[in-house]
Order: structure tokens, then sequence, then C-alpha cells
């Protein structure tokens, strides 16, 4: 696997008529119904199902009904859950940082099996992500690589050393597996996407986004006072206020069907009229 080296790209982003856009595609969602529990996580997967963690570390899945469909017990074992990737609802990736272990489980949220990156000498990594063909990337702080794994801890493929591609070396919080392309994405100097053999597409100065997601080929992520849009391959930036009802948001997911806003001691779903 080889990053080629990187060709500086200026980008121009211009958010002017498109925001009237956004903006009526928010107005389309309305409350439809509120989890009231301790909730310091969650996540959504493509089923609609929410992973809810509390402030004990108890993961809990609810159905589309918010039913409660599994819960996981495992609460103590490897320490806090730093980050659930529910890209595959039957293969759930928990990342506990504090002990570098990947558990995974299925869909009862029963463990399938667990994966101690340090036995592989992978001993610093703060961003996962389940791959297109269900390995597991993962971002190796040391090394300065993106590494793809099995599910017992073997590298299938690594890049290069980032020192040796970039000025200054991606610190990325998120890494997506979609249509084709990997994210990383580093709050301070923004998205740096890859092909699935490592290979350097482009970098986004999209900085400063909190809940950074993709969905297809579009950008989403926002601050404390806008929503931010970029559509891949356009120089096209749209931006929105943040509506009222999801100020005061600890975190926001946004789904094809449905806007999840998480606030304090309460999970707000929003979805289209």
């Amino acid at each position: 696997m080889k990053i080629t080296k990187p060709i500086t790209v200026l980008l121009l982003l211009f958010a002017h008529c498109a925001s009237a856009q956004l903006d009526s595609s928010f107005g389309s969602f309305t409350l439809s119904r509120s989890i009231q529990a301790d909730i310091t996580d969650f996540n959504v997967d493509n089923l609609g199902n929410v992973y809810i963690l509390s402030s004990d570390n108890l993961l809990k899945k609810l159905d589309i009904h918010g039913d409660s469909a599994a819960v996981f017990n495992e609460v103590s074992r490897y320490g806090k859950i730093w980050s659930i990737d529910v890209t595959n609802p039957l293969k759930i990736l928990l990342y506990y940082r504090d002990f570098a272990t990947v558990v995974i489980v299925d869909r009862f949220l029963n463990i399938r099996t667990t994966i101690d990156l340090r036995s592989q000498n992978i001993l610093q990594v703060k961003a996962i992500g389940l791959g297109y063909d269900n390995n597991i990337w993962v971002y190796d702080e040391l090394d300065a690589k993106l590494k793809r794994l099995r599910d017992d801890g073997s590298v299938v493929d690594q890049t290069t050393d980032f020192r040796q591609v970039f000025d200054t070396v991606p610190d990325p919080s998120v890494i997506a597996d979609q249509s084709g392309l990997v994210y990383l994405y580093d709050i301070n100097r923004g998205v740096f996407a890859f092909d699935h053999y490592g290979g350097f597409k482009q970098a986004l100065p999209l900085t400063g986004w909190q809940d950074f997601t993709v969905i297809d080929k579009i950008l989403l992520g926002r601050d404390q006072q806008k929503f931010y849009r970029y559509q891949l391959g356009t120089l096209n930036l749209q931006e929105i206020p943040i509506p009222p009802a999801y100020q005061g948001a600890l975190k926001i997911k946004i789904t094809p069907g449905a806007i999840y806003v998480l606030k304090k001691k309460v999970l707000e779903i929003y979805s289209r009229r």
C-alpha cells in the first residue's frame, strides 16, 4: 500500500443560495419522540436501532419503537467505552481506548471476539472504524499509519508513514469508510480522504466541526452555531444556523431519515414529516 505525495489543494468554499435548500431540509424534521435516560453517548445504525451509553458504562440497544432489544453487561471488564461503531448492525465495534482493546459484538450485544491492539504492538489509537470489507481501520498514532486489521488483530494492510507524506501529521478523531473512500477527520486540520488501498486522494480544510459524519459522499458536521454540509467534488459548502430546538445539544447525529439530538438526560429524535 502506498500513499502518493499530496498535491496542495486550494479549496474555495461558497455558502450562498444553497443555504436556503439546507434550511428547507432541516425544516422538514419534527420531534417524533424522546428517550428520557442517563445518556452520555449514543449511536444509530442503518436500521434505526439506537445504542445508548450511560454514565456507568452500560450499553443498551433500543429498537425503532424505543423498546429494549439488548443490553451489554460487561460494563467494567475493559474500562470505559470510548466509541461505538454501528456501521454494520451485525458486527458492532466497541473501542476501549484506555486498554487499547476492540470488542466486537453481535446484534444481541453478545461478545464475538476481542482484539488487544497492544499484542500487535499498536499502542496508541484514538480512532477506529469498520471497513468496507468488515475489517477494521485503526490509526496508529505512534507509527503514524492507517492500518486495516482482521478480527484476530493481524494487519491486512497499512499505509506508509504519514510523516513521510505530510508536513504535519493528521491527528484524527474519526475514521469513516463510505462510498469507496476512507475519511480521517482531524478537528484542527480537516478531512483527509484515502482510497481503500491507502492512496491519498485529497485534503479538505473543513476544520472545527463536531459530530463529523459521512452519508454517501456528503460530509456533515456542526459547531455551536451552524450545521455544515459539503458535497464531495464540488466547491460548495452549505451552512445554516442551528435551529432553536437543537440548541444546547451535547451531540447531534444526522441520518437520511432522522436527526438525533442528545441533551442532558434526554435524546430527542426528529423525523421527516
